[in-house]
């Protein structure tokens, strides 16, 4: 049975060489949060640049298991990517935005990890 979707603030920071995604509710529920390292993140993000932008595109779980990695950190990795731009998605698949996206996720993962804390 489907349950109502929450208001919820998604957020990313990276901290300890790990890229951090932080969900809030907006009903005070307690929130979670998943990490990503960088070794996984560059991971994605090098698989993502390899996909063709016409096609079948990838999914979460096909990702994952082909790169042998946990499915939570490619998701962080992945969500962020979408944030960002990087990543568009078309029919519940995804494709890269451009024909750099490998460096253009580098670009967005060093850029965050220069932002202040606030």
């Amino acid at each position: 049975m489907p349950t109502r979707a929450r208001q919820r603030d998604v957020t990313f920071r990276v901290l300890d060489n790990h890229l951090v995604r932080t969900v809030s509710f907006a009903d005070g529920q307690r929130g979670y949060e998943h990490r990503c390292s960088y070794q996984t993140y560059e991971a994605v993000a090098d698989a993502v640049d390899q996909i063709p932008t016409e096609g079948e595109g990838v999914t979460l779980e096909p990702l994952a298991r082909s790169l042998d990695l946990p499915y939570t950190q490619v998701n962080v990795a992945l969500e962020f990517l979408k944030e960002r731009g990087v990543v568009s998605t078309r029919a519940r698949r995804n494709y890269p935005a451009s024909n750099f996206a490998f460096e253009d996720a580098l670009i967005e993962y060093h850029a965050l990890r220069e932002k202040p804390l606030d």
